[in-house]
């Protein structure tokens, strides 16, 4: 069983987490609600840029999912009233376009996030955790375990100044280690935490990633962060291990 699942996600107010979900392709939409609500947010639709721009203004969320190329109005003008009419709500725009100058348009238009399709549904559940986390209590949502830093907003990792790129799922396991700092984590609960319930996951699939996670943040570095506690999982140090 998930750890995080004890309960549901709940918003600065206490009550259930709200998001907007802005999409025009109506399968896809559907296949992020069910996702979602299974998560144990609360998802309203809309499936064009106006009538998805009227709810994010005259209706509160926690959270909006903005797809860019919308009809009747794009995600780009629909962000832009959206902070026109002085909603603050966290936003995460999604557009089938990686170019630098979308992202840019996107993020200077007053998107907090942006995430090209096609993506990794862990990757989303982690922004928008982290976009929800950062809006209600902690405005930096950065996390240290020694000199390893994680910022979920803004997705970058970094050691001792040095810049560590991770794929999608190396960087949801990395933020769930540091999550429970000290604590043991089982094999069970990282493939429950980022596969989601999955079929098809290959019996070592944790390991293989934690090793290849290991190398990237520990390997160059005397201090040793990352743990196997043999036969039951693993465990990010609080402190770490120098290397002797």
């Amino acid at each position: 069983m998930r750890d995080e699942r004890v309960g549901q996600p709940s918003s600065a107010e206490g009550g259930m987490v709200r998001i907007l979900l802005i999409e025009d392709n109506r399968r896809f939409s559907a296949s992020l609600v069910k996702s979602l609500e299974e998560e144990g947010y609360a998802v309203d639709t809309a499936f064009d840029g106006q009538s998805g721009e009227d709810l994010g203004v005259f209706s509160t969320y926690d959270l909006i999912i903005l797809d860019i190329m919308l009809p009747v109005k794009d995600g780009f003008g629909v962000c832009r009233s959206l902070r026109a009419h002085k909603v603050l709500t966290p936003i995460i725009m999604l557009t089938a376009r990686n170019a630098l100058d979308d992202r840019v348009r996107g993020l200077d238009g007053g998107a907090d996030d942006y995430l090209a399709k096609p993506f990794e549904l862990a990757e989303l559940r982690a922004r928008i955790r982290a976009l929800v986390r950062r809006d209600s209590s902690d405005k930096s949502g950065e996390m240290r375990v020694a000199d390893l830093v994680l910022d979920p907003a803004a997705h970058t990792v970094s050691r001792g100044g040095q810049v560590i790129d991770l794929t999608a799922r190396e960087f949801g396991l990395l933020e769930y280690f540091m999550r429970h700092p000290g604590q043991l984590i089982t094999r069970e609960m990282a493939e429950d935490h980022l596969w989601n319930n999955e079929s098809l996951v290959a019996s070592n699939v944790v390991d293989v990633y934690v090793r290849r996670l290991r190398a990237k943040i520990d390997t160059d570095f005397k201090l040793k962060l990352l743990e196997t506690l043999r036969g039951s999982g693993y465990r990010l140090r609080d402190h770490g291990e120098e290397e002797r």
